[in-house]
């Protein structure tokens, strides 16, 4: 077993340093890994995981949440939700910094797409802060991490991709498990934003809004009517979370062409070819990883893990400590989707045994790859940020310490404080 684990390990490992795409990372390490157990089929157990496991009624959501979000991101729908946001915080002193953190909240929660959120809502919030006085490195510090939260708040691709590996999983108890994390980190963050900027913020003049609360929302409510539509249709019984997101695309079509008309038919080509591309990759890891899912089950890897977490301590608190210690060291070098398929069927079985519920832990490990989606040296929001904001990684990391803190406390809330995820999905009977 130490052999085959072995192969596995520093396979997988010397692909990643070669710079290789992470699923074919995945893939090569599996199948070199089955081949060397010698005495199964290696090309016929691979293939039947890579097909049975992209043969997932719920993954049908994916391309359609992709192509909703793409659409409503070329749709001129970062504006309207930056005006509201702007009417609602925009009046208190440092008020651009919480416009900027709201925003990123509202649109990473409708696009689905962290990056999506930091491109969008940082092309225009960056240069605008910086010129306020905020300076680049805070404010690209800041755009970083608050697109991350957009991930918690449904509807989310990676909660579908966490319910799919995790089995039996109800994404609709996932969407509305994570509203309150997601609000939660993102007012944490707006705390670390005002604690470590707070003399600045009390001397920084600002424009009041020019926009009325009313008009401002009357702008953006069409946008935000996606959240309402699908999870109102999915708690109503109206259709399932897969027949929500074909929804969601139809009225971010509407939405994008026919009322906002910031999308020509001529564009749609182009975004389609987008949202394949995207998806493309998100199926070939899904399916890379349950061959990979197949080693691990076959080594009893989560049996073995959770004999070692438990012969350490048998605390959960300590045991769920050391779980979100591996997945921040994670989430520095792996971006979220693969972390999601390959370490959910490692901890999953180790949590539940210590009688934690799915989908507490789904959000758990959602909350804390997020920060990984903004640390150095893998970390994508930050490549992003930084590329629009136009600095070095090394300049950011100082604003970005304190807000590291507070997404910090935010997961250990988030793990040791069951009901901010379980409370609403047990309050909706889900």
């Amino acid at each position: 077993m130490e052999i085959e684990i072995l192969i596995l390990v520093v396979s997988f490992v010397v692909l990643l340093v070669l710079n290789v795409p992470i699923a074919f990372c995945i893939g090569i390490s599996s199948v070199l890994t089955i081949y060397s157990l010698g005495n199964v089929p290696t090309g016929m157990i691979v293939s039947q995981r890579i097909s049975t496991g992209i043969a997932s009624f719920p993954l049908l959501a994916i391309p359609f949440f992709i192509l909703s979000g793409i659409l409503m991101g070329e749709g001129g729908m970062a504006r309207r939700l930056m005006d509201l946001a702007s009417a609602v915080v925009g009046r208190f002193p440092g008020g651009l910094s919480y416009v900027n953190t709201t925003t990123c909240m509202m649109f990473g929660s409708v696009s689905g797409s962290a990056a999506a959120a930091v491109s969008s809502v940082g092309g225009f919030m960056i240069p605008e802060m910086t010129r306020k006085g905020y300076g680049r490195e805070f404010s690209v510090a800041l755009t970083t991490a608050s697109a991350t939260t957009g991930l918690l708040i449904p509807p989310s691709n990676v909660m579908i991709v966490y319910a799919v590996v995790a089995g039996n999983v109800s994404v609709a108890a996932l969407f509305m498990a994570g509203v309150l994390p997601g609000v939660l980190m993102g007012l944490l963050i707006m705390g670390a934003a005002w604690f470590q900027n707070r003399k600045a913020f009390a001397q920084l003049s600002e424009k009041q809004p020019d926009v009325s609360f009313f008009k401002a929302l009357w702008g953006a409510l069409p946008s935000l009517l996606l959240v309402m539509i699908v999870l109102g249709g999915i708690l109503g019984g109206v259709f399932s979370a897969t027949e929500a997101s074909a929804v969601a695309v139809a009225y971010a079509l509407v939405l994008a062409v026919g009322i906002y008309r910031e999308v020509r038919i001529t564009d749609l080509p182009r975004i389609l070819l987008k949202s394949v591309k995207t998806t493309s990759v998100v199926m070939i890891l899904v399916g890379a990883s349950q061959a990979m899912s197949w080693v691990l089950a076959y080594q009893n890897v989560p049996q073995t893990v959770s004999a070692s977490l438990l012969a350490i301590s048998e605390n959960p608190i300590v045991t769920l400590m050391m779980i979100n210690v591996l997945l921040l060291v994670v989430g520095t070098f792996m971006d979220m989707t693969p972390a999601v398929l390959i370490f959910t069927p490692i901890f999953l079985p180790v949590v539940m045994d210590m009688g934690m519920e799915p989908v507490h832990f789904g959000i758990l490990l959602i909350a804390n790859l997020c920060i990984g989606l903004c640390t150095p040296p893998v970390g994508t929001c930050l490549f992003v940020g930084c590329s629009v904001g136009g600095i070095s990684i090394a300049q950011v990391i100082k604003p970005l310490l304190p807000i590291f803190i507070a997404m910090l406390i935010g997961l250990l809330a988030i793990t040791y404080i069951p009901s901010l995820s379980l409370w609403l999905p047990r309050l909706l009977d889900l």
